[in-house]
């Protein structure tokens, strides 16, 4: 009996230590799944939290007429983008100098090819253009020419659109030579193709952005006055308007020429037409009707590419006009306030910033990505960067008193007009950010 009450206890005994291990086992297993479990729950559980942007939630973002451009530095890493507007600023000193040169650009035309043809100074080629409150990266061809890819470029308007292209013909052939495919019979309107980025860049000759009949020479000589139709935009520009992904437009100057105005094909008056029995309606007339048909245009053409509208820029004569003996000597940049707008020159911007304005207003309606890319002010700051005598090849060859001609308002080239590159570049990067502009200040 004694013996299998012992032998009953060992059994036992080895039971319960069964037990206790089990037991202890699932406690331990439990206690882990708590654990796990519970931090599982304090990752779950983390507040959400908006994410911030310049100060504001992009649950709310900021209204339409707050949005002012944006520029951020790409070159080092931000931890908060900058906000600015591109096109207030200063000309700083740029010791690294152009990054083209006469030599090494074959696409500079003979009156802007100013060292070429023997302007003895260059300070003018040493300074950038600066925003104020941000940093502008230089332009960098070969991302732009990727970030083209595929795309179509345009730049309508008169010769300093064809200015302007010729500076950035220049800067992207560094990266690759660009293939002519295009002109019309007076090659004023061009066409060239990046084959390896298949992207194409034309220049459209369109000084008025509307039909008009041109009774004037390669040097400006008039022998009539031009016709121009208000009620009819140039087909030189619109046949080919939905085929462009970027267009920039631009006019001004030519408004101030001695023009006969026409709507319906009638007559309906004139600029500066004394001998002729029409009423004279001013070149602010017609500057402003034309301008309200291609906002008009645009606004109704649902382009969901990038519109870009160049304000007018300054010309620089001092002691008179074009022919009537001004000339811009000046070699370095001028102080602000140093140059005034003529009274020409606040009319027509003042017409532009007005009418675009008003377009963009129902841009965003219209879902058209249209933007200011204002010149003007910047423009204002740079006498010393024109052709002047330079427009002629070595002018004062055989006689430096040679009494010249001067070209006081398209650019050198290279020169001040290759900055707005930069501008370009920094406003196709921002892209969407800033869709449809921003207000601006037409007082």
């Amino acid at each position: 009996m004694v013996v299998s009450w012992k032998s009953w206890w060992r059994s036992l005994n080895k039971q319960g230590l069964l037990v206790l291990k089990f037991g202890l086992s699932v406690l331990v297993v439990s206690l882990a799944f708590r654990i796990l479990f519970s931090g599982t729950t304090r990752i779950l559980e983390i507040p959400e939290t908006k994410t911030t942007f310049l100060g504001h939630s992009l649950a709310s973002p900021l209204p339409l007429h707050l949005r002012l451009p944006q520029t951020v530095d790409h070159d080092f890493p931000q931890e908060k983008a900058e906000t600015c507007d591109l096109f207030v600023g200063d000309w700083i000193h740029n010791p690294d100098g152009p990054s083209y040169t006469n030599e090494t650009c074959s696409f500079i035309g003979g009156h802007q090819n100013c060292m070429k043809n023997g302007r003895p100074d260059t300070d003018f080629l040493y300074w950038r253009w600066k925003p104020r409150d941000c940093n502008l990266p230089r332009f960098k061809p070969k991302k732009f020419l990727e970030l083209m890819r595929d795309k179509t470029w345009a730049l309508i308007g008169d010769s300093i659109s064809r200015n302007h292209v010729q500076s950035i013909l220049c800067m992207l052939s560094k990266v690759e030579e660009p293939i002519e495919v295009y002109h019309d019979e007076e090659y004023r309107s061009k066409r060239w193709i990046f084959p390896v980025f298949n992207f194409t860049v034309s220049v459209i000759w369109s000084p008025f952005l509307a039909e008009a009949a041109i009774f004037e020479d390669y040097n400006g000589v008039s022998t009539s006055e031009i016709q121009l139709h208000l009620d009819r935009l140039d087909r030189n520009w619109t046949q080919h308007f939905d085929s462009f992904d970027y267009m920039m437009f631009s006019s001004g100057e030519w408004f101030v020429k001695s023009t006969i105005y026409f709507e319906n094909d009638t007559a309906l008056g004139c600029h500066n037409c004394p001998k002729r029995n029409l009423t004279q309606l001013g070149f602010n007339y017609a500057y402003r009707e034309v301008l309200r048909h291609v906002f008009s245009f645009i606004l109704s053409s649902n382009h969901r590419g990038t519109i870009f509208f160049r304000t007018s820029t300054p010309d620089h004569f001092e002691n008179g006009e074009w022919h009537s003996g001004g000339s811009c000597r000046r070699t370095e940049p001028a102080k602000e306030g140093e140059f005034q707008l003529t009274e020409i020159n606040k009319i027509l911007r003042r017409i532009e910033l007005q009418e675009f304005e008003e377009a963009l207003a129902n841009a965003g309606e219209k879902r058209v990505k249209l933007k200011l890319f204002d010149v003007n002010p910047l423009s204002l700051l740079r006498p010393d960067g024109h052709p002047g005598p330079y427009r002629f090849f070595q002018p004062f060859a055989k006689d430096k008193n040679e009494s010249v001609g001067n070209d006081c308002l398209h650019w050198c080239l290279p020169g001040p007009i290759d900055s707005w590159n930069d501008l370009v570049m920094e406003m196709v990067v921002r892209g969407g950010e800033d869709q449809f502009g921003a207000a601006i200040d037409v007082s």
